[in-house]
This record gives C-alpha cells, structure tokens and sequence, in this order.
C-alpha cells in the first residue's frame, strides 16, 4: 500500500485525504498547524510543523501538494528532490515559468508527477469522452463552456485575490479546468483572442476571462467563459460534432446534479434524439483520479493530467494576460 504524505489541509486537502483508494494517509503538513493537526486526527495519521520536514521523511512514497498558488511547485520540487512522487493540484504553479521550473526538476528526479484536473474524472466526462472518440457525434466542430461562481463577502480580500500569492484571478482558479477539458477532448489549441476582465471585484486580478481558441489547422474552435461573477454556480460543457453534441451540466452540490446529455442527429435533421444521464452519487472524480496516479506509478498510461497538459493552459492563459495587457507577476 502507498504511503502518502499531505501538504495543505484546506477544502482541497481534505477532499484527497478523504479519497485515497489504496494508499494510506501518514503525515499532513499546513502553515496553519492546527488545521493539519484536526486532519490527521480525522485520517489517523501524523501532524507535522512543517512541510520541508515532511517532504524528507522516509516512510512516504508520494507527496500530495494541495496548496495555495505560491506554494505549489516550491513543495513539489522539494518533494521530488527527495524521491516522492507527485501529484499536484491545478495549475501546478503561478505562471509558465513555475512550470518549466517543475518540469525540469521532474525530469531530473525521474519520478511521477501528475496534475490534479480532477473534471476529467467525473462521469459525465468520462462517458462524453467515450462516445466523442466512438464517433457518436461524428467530427469535432467546436466547443462552447462556461463556469462559474459568485464570490463571497470579502472575496477581494482572499489569496486569490493577491497576484503575488495566486498569479492571476479566475482564470487560474476555474479558467484553466475549462482549457484543459478542452485539451483532453479535442487535441492542442492556440490562442486567437482572449479578455481578462475585472467588472465588479475591486482587487487586482481578473474576475472573468473570455477565450477564442482554435486548433492549430483552424478547423475546430472553442470559446470559454470563466467568471467570479456568476452569482448562481454554473458549470455547462456542450461539445458540438457534424451528427450531434454532448452537453455536460452541473459537477453536483451547489452546481446542480450532474447531467449528460446526448443529442443525435436524425437523417432528415429536425429535433434531435436526445438520451439524458443523471449522476446523483457524491462527486467520485477524487478517488477515481488517485486511482489513476496509482497506475500511473505502476507504469501505466491513465488520464491524469500531465505537466505538459499543465504548462499548454498556463501559457494559454499567460497569453491571455499579455492580450489584456495585465501582468501577474
């Protein structure tokens, strides 16, 4: 069994402490000792004051590295160089140059590192995958999606908001969920336009980003909206073929049960065919992802998110930035 260690105790943390199919939770690190302390509680494993000092211990396999944007490769690095396998949260790092700071330390540690855009394992994405790559829909056309929330009291005051701490706004919170769901369904994109917008936090990071993307022989093209601004959290994924399209809604909980649904071309055109799944049960992609790592370090090839898949959407969303003329640096 994979002994695991935890780095960041928050929301995030918690949820990968709670889903580690095969592998047991030893030790949790977090700046706030306390939340690490009730975690390991909770999981039967160990508190530990500080992340350097757990990255160093021998009696983990893997390091999870759940933390706020700033801290994120600093930990993964340190925990690769002392041999531990790593799966990181989203986006892996502030901007394209913590990636390219954590790939190389990836390629000299030669150990497994994986990003954790979890979206990919919902079952309504899983099953839309299946039929896109059966040709259920026939060929890609385009692809169209928005996600979102609305903030909180004091939101503008929150790590997100600092670029110093998170490198920019909405874009690297659920933006980049958005582009790499794009990435894994239908290849590489390039950035045509792209907006990064503040409308109504007063903080110094964008609140909502707009993407044009097109695929690099122009034959397929999709357009994003991540926003902070939402109000009521929204989550809608519709992937059009030249014969139907798979629409994917909600990710449970405050987004609503999640839905796909399939619509179907009928030879004489018209209202399509149209087959709904619901998926009721509590969110699963967690478990279903760390399933994944697991083979991943066995050697097998899985759908986890690599550092590449991480460094394609920070250097899109970079882009962006540099369109819009702001800089999170």
């Amino acid at each position: 069994m994979l002994s695991v260690g935890l780095i960041g105790a928050g929301l995030v943390g918690q949820k990968r402490a709670a889903n580690l199919p095969g592998a047991k939770l030893v030790a949790v690190a977090d700046l706030a000792f306390d939340r690490a302390r009730a975690l390991a509680k909770t999981m039967h494993a160990e508190a530990v004051w500080a992340w350097e000092d757990l990255v160093k211990r021998d009696d983990l396999d893997a390091v999870i590295v759940s933390t706020t944007h700033e801290a994120l490769t600093p930990c993964a690095i340190a925990a690769l160089e002392c041999g531990k396998h790593v799966l990181i949260e989203k986006p892996a790092g502030r901007n394209p140059e913590d990636l390219r700071r954590l790939l190389q330390a990836a390629q000299q540690s030669k150990k497994i590192v994986r990003v954790g855009f979890n979206h990919r394992f919902h079952p309504g994405f899983q099953k839309a995958k299946t039929i896109l790559y059966k040709g259920g829909i026939g060929p890609l056309m385009y692809i169209r999606a928005r996600y979102g929330h609305g903030g909180r009291l004091g939101y503008e005051k929150e790590w997100r908001a600092d670029p110093k701490r998170s490198g920019g706004g909405e874009l690297l919170d659920q933006g980049v969920h958005l582009i790499d769901l794009c990435r894994w369904l239908g290849g590489d994109w390039q950035l045509t336009w792209g907006k990064a917008k503040t409308f109504f936090w007063p903080m110094p990071v964008e609140d909502n980003g707009f993407l044009f993307l097109e695929s690099p022989d122009h034959a397929r093209a999709a357009f994003l909206h991540a926003s902070c601004t939402e109000w009521k959290n929204l989550f809608d994924f519709e992937i059009f073929g030249k014969t139907g399209k798979l629409q994917v809604l909600g990710l449970g909980r405050s987004y609503g049960t999640e839905e796909l649904r399939y619509y179907k071309m009928k030879p004489k055109m018209g209202p399509p065919h149209l087959a709904t799944y619901a998926f009721a049960e509590e969110d699963s992609s967690w478990g279903r992802e760390f399933k994944a790592f697991l083979k991943e370090i066995a050697g097998q090839k899985t759908d986890l998110g690599t550092l590449e898949d991480a460094q394609q959407a920070l250097d899109l969303v970079s882009q962006t930035y540099d369109q819009s003329a702001v800089t999170f640096r």
